[in-house]
């Protein structure tokens, strides 16, 4: 069985205004300004219909927002539209009413909303080109065989444990919106809970949104959904949507959801703005991970937008964590989320044992301590496997002279270009924020001493000195550089769910999610790093990284061990660390976050600029800070906002592209988005005066 997707377009009767009834619209378009744009039609075009435009010389797929009585410009400025496409009904209403709301709370224009969410083909002016009447195809998408369900885990047969069993029935029974936190430590069974419920939204007749923070966790999950759907779906109902599939796959998988074909929806962030029709669960898996939050164009959060989705829709939200984000813990400890909690593993087995190494009085060997040499060799002598998680990927952080103290500093960026390694002979550096690359000099480029050294050590490293001190073992490095190629990530996860890895090397890509069946040793390297960061949210995310990475040991055997080299062990961080003590470490961190101050129990949002010169950046962010003291008129909500004094970024320069910030901060929610709204048409006024780029970011995750 096939179907087939044709673009379609139809033209107007006439293409420019001559006297005809007019039909007024208001078009939004993927363009940097505030508001919508006028158009005409000399027939009725609903809300939600795609339409081609022109808009300065450019011509633009744009979506009918509003029809009004009149236009906001005089009738005869008014340009017609060019064409209507109807290949696809209107997109629905309450998918429409998510793009308003995502565009007022994040302060974007509407059409930045919505034209990124539809896949490429749908947006893209050239996919209709030629095209002069309904029904003309411009592209036939086959409907693929579902790829078999193969993996370790997918156990359909789990009986569930008392917690489990007592948080499916409570989330079966909810009527309506109730946001759902799902805490549970790690291997305590979640992803059975989610399945339950999913099974009962699905024999209701509904839909479900599946959502997890990375693409590289999707091959297992779609895995698992497919082995649990085969026995209680005909069919392929599941579709899976992610910025790392081709646009006719996108679209295929966004169609058939939209369409109500798909009952499930497997995705990443990108998938909160789908369609669903027939919509009655939303689950968002690691709910506290900042994947969540886009970092570019429309800094939205997807996990907010789900609980906002859910609310409108009126179908529950189940957020899940082994480590939730203090915002949502704190929701939960005030009754506005109904906390469930699975305080044991699924499986008969214990929780990992945390040791903590001091470093202070040791020496190490390329990082390790005899400690962890020494578990690593137990764990091969056991024929288990083991990890070693470093967060740094490459050879070596910086590259310096022996001689005179010369560091490798990218050319355009105020950082160190970091040490890659090809093979023995071919090395190279690369700058990791704007991706510039240089050969490895064969000379300090200040004294010409050749004698030139990697500091510290990546992954890379890591990986060739375990190679070195284990040969017989069969050494893997999963992180950015190893999994760049497609499908590259699920094939190396699938040689170590089938037993051909001894010691897997990885950073954050192995930290969560993945059920390693025969894991029994976690080391982690350079935890200290994050310790002491200025952000301060920075030990949360220590925390929760710390906490997922043990969590893959000893899932399914026990006595796991995982060993955390520190130099500050007396640390609060890690003594709750030790003792798996998630509601301690929270109950601490909300504690000093509520002594002064600082979300969950203020709001913030992020003024950025960047400009040539950083001098441009901090005066344009001195004259916005200024500006609600010389405004003519109070602005509104600016009695409850605070604006501190402007910063350089702490990576002030990126591709020579120089950045500062101005932090703005209000006890209260309203007044900070009435101050801001205000304060927009002011900020781009300001920045053409000065010639800067500027963003505004709410709920900032990374200050």
């Amino acid at each position: 069985m096939s179907t087939s997707v044709s673009l379609s377009v139809t033209l107007p009767a006439e293409s420019k205004n001559s006297g005809s009834e007019h039909h007024w619209l208001h078009v939004a378009l993927d363009v940097p300004l505030m508001g919508v744009f006028d158009y005409s039609h000399t027939q009725p075009v609903a809300v939600g219909m795609r339409v081609i435009v022109g808009f300065g010389r450019r011509k633009m797929v744009g979506i009918v927002v509003a029809n009004p009585a009149v236009p906001d410009y005089p009738a005869e400025q008014v340009k017609a539209i060019d064409a209507v496409l109807d290949d696809l009904p209107p997109l629905p209403a309450d998918w429409l009413r998510m793009a308003h709301f995502a565009a007022a709370y994040y302060q974007r224009p509407l059409g930045e909303v919505m034209l990124p969410a539809l896949p490429g083909p749908l947006r893209k002016v050239a996919a209709y080109q030629g095209k002069r009447s309904a029904g003309g195809p411009v592209m036939r998408l086959e409907r693929r065989k579902a790829p078999k369900a193969v993996l370790a885990s997918a156990d359909t047969s789990h009986e569930l444990n008392a917690e489990q069993a007592h948080a499916v029935e409570q989330i079966s029974q909810i009527q309506g919106h109730t946001t759902v936190l799902l805490h549970g430590v790690t291997g305590s069974g979640k992803t059975e809970v989610y399945m339950r419920a999913l099974v009962q939204v699905l024999e209701a007749g509904k839909q479900v949104l599946f959502m997890v923070p990375e693409i590289n966790l999707t091959p297992q999950f779609e895995q698992v959904l497919r082995a649990r759907l085969a026995s209680v779906a005909q069919g392929d109902v599941l579709a899976v949507l992610h910025s790392g599939l081709a646009d006719g796959e996108r679209l295929r998988n966004w169609l058939r959801t939209s369409r109500g074909e798909a009952r499930v929806l497997l995705g990443t962030r990108l998938s909160i703005f789908t369609p669903m029709p027939d919509l009655g669960l939303i689950i968002v898996d690691e709910e506290h991970d900042t994947s969540y939050k886009q970092q570019d164009g429309l800094r939205y959060s997807a996990r907010d937008l789900a609980i906002w989705r859910g609310h409108d829709r009126q179908v529950p939200v189940v957020l899940g964590s082994a480590t939730p984000s203090l915002e949502s813990w704190n929701h939960a400890q005030q009754g506005r989320y109904h906390l469930l909690s699975l305080t044991q593993r699924a499986r008969a087995v214990s929780l990992p044992r945390i040791r903590l190494v001091d470093t202070r009085y040791l020496r190490l060997e390329q990082g390790f301590s005899p400690q962890l040499l020494d578990a690593l060799k137990e764990c091969l002598a056991r024929q288990e496997q083991a990890l070693v998680f470093l967060n740094r990927r490459g050879y070596a952080p910086v590259l310096h002279c022996v001689s005179c103290g010369w560091l490798s500093r990218c050319p355009r960026c105020s950082v160190y270009a970091v040490l890659h390694r090809v093979n023995q002979k071919r090395h190279y550096l690369q700058c990791h924020h704007c991706g510039h690359q240089a050969p490895v000099p064969r000379a300090c480029p200040d004294c010409g001493d050749q004698d030139l050294q990697g500091m510290g050590r990546g992954t890379q490293r890591v990986e060739e000195y375990l190679a070195e001190h284990f040969p017989q073992a069969r050494i893997m490095r999963i992180d950015a550089d190893s999994t760049r190629l497609k499908g590259s990530a699920q094939q190396l996860f699938e040689q170590v769910h089938a037993g051909e890895v001894d010691i897997m090397v990885g950073t954050q890509m192995v930290a969560k999610g993945h059920d390693f069946t025969r894991l029994s040793v976690v080391g982690v390297l350079n935890a200290d790093n994050m310790l002491f960061a200025h952000d301060f949210r920075a030990p949360e995310r220590l925390f929760a990284q710390l906490m997922q990475v043990a969590g893959r040991a000893g899932r399914h055997t026990e006595g796991a061990d995982v060993i955390i080299q520190t130099a500050y062990p007396e640390q609060p961080l890690y003594q709750n660390l030790i003792r798996h003590d998630y509601i301690g470490f929270a109950q601490a961190g909300l504690a000093e976050r509520e002594s002064i101050g600082l979300p969950p129990y203020a709001y913030q949002a992020l003024l950025t600029a960047e400009a040539g010169q950083l001098s441009q950046t901090l005066q344009f962010l001195s004259a916005a800070r200024q500006l609600p003291e010389q405004s003519a008129t109070p602005l509104p909500g600016a009695e409850h906002v605070f604006l501190y004094d402007p910063v350089p970024l702490r990576v002030v320069r990126v591709a020579h592209v120089e950045r500062a910030q101005l932090l703005v901060e209000s006890a209260r929610r309203p007044a900070l988005q009435a101050f801001l709204q205000a304060w927009e048409p002011a900020l781009a006024l300001l920045a053409k005066q000065n010639k800067v780029r500027y963003t505004v970011e709410v709920d900032p995750l990374e200050i």
